[in-house]
């Protein structure tokens, strides 16, 4: 299938809402790469917190009005790969038993891409000419590896940035206890799995932790700050954006 020269955003509510740095950040990638991003301003939710606590007609709700927003663009591209996995797969879930929704579903998540995947996969792009001098280690987000399959693409992306040192940390593949809802219903537990985490991102040395959803960075963010311990955490979309213009 020909590219076009266009792509729709599809912005995380927590990139929205509190992260809006972010989602400036993956336009100025596009416009690097000379590519028009479209955002519609009607976009909400992609319904994966209430898929996730159990609200299936909520959920449903919320997925046709994606579909709805979504239906006349081309590629969709959204810097954030748990709801990107929601879309791709589990809105065929959602509406498995309505024949003409579910083709919708599978249309529609055929082209929903995660940025570094759409980057990497999809453009062929692995050098944007960006630079960070320091240290940079990864955490891989669950939905984003196990879900969609997206480990080496950031990683490709990572070690094309000028003037840093990318190392990886031990365990980057374990979950730092976020998990939406679940960080709210288990504390306790949530916690000492993301203790587990900050010790890994601080055995690694590096002065930056990196990853490409902004709800685990935020949780790790958390703890880092709450223990007065220097390190930063930045979207992918953040390093990538930084260099030449």
């Amino acid at each position: 299938m020909q590219r076009s020269c266009k792509v729709t955003l599809f912005v995380q509510c927590i990139i929205d809402g509190i992260f809006p740095e972010v989602g400036f950040a993956v336009t100025r990638i596009f416009e690097k790469l000379g590519i028009d991003v479209e955002c519609p301003a009607e976009q909400t939710c992609c319904g994966q917190p209430a898929f996730n606590s159990g609200y299936r007609k909520e959920a449903k709700q919320a997925a046709e009005h994606f579909m709805d927003v979504f239906g006349g663009a081309g590629d969709i591209v959204c810097p954030s790969g748990s709801c990107v996995n929601m879309v791709r797969n589990h809105y065929t879930e959602l509406f498995r038993d309505d024949a003409k929704m579910l083709e919708r579903a599978k249309e529609t998540g055929i082209r929903t891409f995660e940025l570094t995947e759409y980057l990497v996969d999809v453009l062929k792009v692995e050098d944007l000419g960006s630079r960070y001098d320091g240290r940079i280690t990864y955490h891989d987000s669950c939905h984003l590896m196990r879900g969609i399959g997206v480990k080496e693409q950031p990683r490709k992306l990572i070690r094309k940035i000028r003037g840093a040192e990318f190392v990886e940390m031990n365990d980057s593949d374990r979950c730092c206890g976020f998990g939406g809802a679940f960080s709210v219903k288990y504390p306790e537990i949530s916690a000492a799995i993301l203790e587990d985490k900050v010790k890994n991102i601080i055995s690694s040395n590096a002065d930056v932790v990196t990853g490409c959803d902004m709800g685990c960075l935020m949780n790790i963010q958390g703890m880092l700050s709450r223990k007065g311990l220097p390190v930063k955490t930045l979207h992918i979309a953040q390093l990538l954006a930084g260099g030449p213009a």
